[in-house]
């Protein structure tokens, strides 16, 4: 009687409450219903598992311990905590090594101010054609050769400084090296709490990478690794849900080792150790074909392509997650591809150049060219006394 007295009551006050709030109330339900609906249709259990397979199956008991769904929001806090240590470990760790290593924290020259050659760069275009050019050479009396150098300068002039690079490289180095150590030690054992540790830690950083690749060092290949990041991040959560997490921590463990040596070999390329570069870039270089053009597809894509289809079949979420298998293999084949072709030059050149692969800014495309013989007048525009706006000191070649 109390319980239907309580819901009499209760209906009595919306029969008589404003209709703006019963239309609010009306709206919060049906928001809450969707969310419901939405959550599960993306949880469904025929897309993510086997066809004799529910999501009760995989529930914790005393007997076996399984990968949980709601374990990988944790690292969505987990990547800006990551962020957060990376900020505090380049500014009172790294820059210190980097200038104990007498790495200058200058960046390139700066081009002379020139108020028409900036409003078209930065409202126009970089990368001025021939018409362009010759407009301008008549608009400021310059000669053409000089306004391509201005423009590359200020090009490189938004590079950051090889202290920056350092300090980026050395974090990844040392985050690289630690959970490459840490996975390998469990990469034999099934779900504990050590290894729900390293797959959630694995995934914060690549979050945190995902967004960082937006501010930090721009590079030729940005939309490759933004479809690596997009595709390891997809991996990591796919394995993990579906229960994968050996497969998923031998392909991490596969990556990372590839990756110390690589950010090895950047560290003492900015510290100007060329040969210590030239040694760490050839094991880079070994490793990361022997792992990913050999271990991987033999390993990994056997074990989910083929055995995997014999044991459980496939089944909607087995075919995408073999797809972004497939992926990161196709990427690994280009970028061995750049890797053999910077070795080439190396033995041709005696060292290691350029890093064609992860180490090159997007707007070091050009190489310099020697400054022509220029004129002196003495109507300046926009430039120097006396100069007529050229640019009387030496062009920055590309530093990569």
């Amino acid at each position: 009687k109390l319980h239907r007295g309580k819901t009499i009551a209760t209906e009595h006050r919306r029969s008589v409450s404003p209709p703006s709030e019963a239309a609010a109330e009306v709206s919060k339900i049906q928001g809450f219903r969707a969310m419901a609906g939405i959550l599960a249709w993306f949880w469904n259990e025929r897309f993510w598992l086997p066809h004799n397979v529910t999501w009760a199956d995989l529930k914790n008991t005393d007997e076996s311990t399984f990968p949980q769904a709601e374990d990988l929001y944790l690292a969505c806090p987990l990547a800006f905590c990551v962020f957060m240590v990376r900020l505090v470990f380049e500014r009172f760790i790294a820059r210190p090594c980097a200038l104990a290593l007498k790495i200058q924290a200058n960046g390139p020259q700066k081009a002379q101010a020139n108020a028409i050659l900036e409003k078209v760069f930065t409202a126009i275009t970089k990368h001025p054609d021939e018409l362009r050019l010759e407009g301008l050479s008549k608009q400021l009396d310059w000669d053409v050769r000089t306004i391509q150098r201005w423009f590359r300068q200020r090009r490189n002039q938004e590079k950051p400084s090889t202290l920056t690079r350092f300090c980026e490289s050395m974090w990844r180095f040392t985050f690289y090296l630690y959970i490459f150590t840490y996975g390998v030690r469990y990469l034999k054992k099934v779900l504990t709490v050590d290894l729900h540790y390293y797959y959630i830690l694995e995934l914060s950083f690549y979050l945190s990478l995902f967004f960082t690749q937006f501010t930090d060092i721009k590079r030729k290949d940005f939309l490759l690794m933004f479809m690596h990041h997009v595709a390891t991040i997809s991996l990591i959560s796919f394995s993990y849900v579906n229960n994968m997490a050996r497969v998923g921590t031998l392909t991490m463990c596969l990556h990372d080792a590839a990756d110390v040596l690589l950010e090895a070999a950047k560290m003492a390329n900015y510290a100007k150790c060329q040969r210590l570069c030239n040694v760490l870039f050839v094991m880079f270089a070994l490793v990361f074909i022997s792992s990913r053009l050999g271990l991987y597809p033999v390993w990994v894509l056997n074990s989910t392509l083929f055995e995997s289809w014999e044991i459980v079949g496939p089944y909607p979420s087995w075919w995408v997650f073999n797809a972004l298998l497939g992926l990161l293999q196709a990427l690994h084949t280009f970028w061995s591809y750049l890797i053999v072709k910077i070795a080439c030059r190396a033995i041709s050149r005696g060292k290691v150049s350029k890093d064609d692969r992860s180490d090159i800014e997007s707007s070091s495309d050009e190489e310099d060219v020697p400054p022509p013989a220029q004129k002196h007048h003495t109507n300046g525009t926009n430039g120097a006394p006396g100069t007529n706006g050229y640019l009387s000191v030496p062009s920055c070649h590309d530093d990569h």
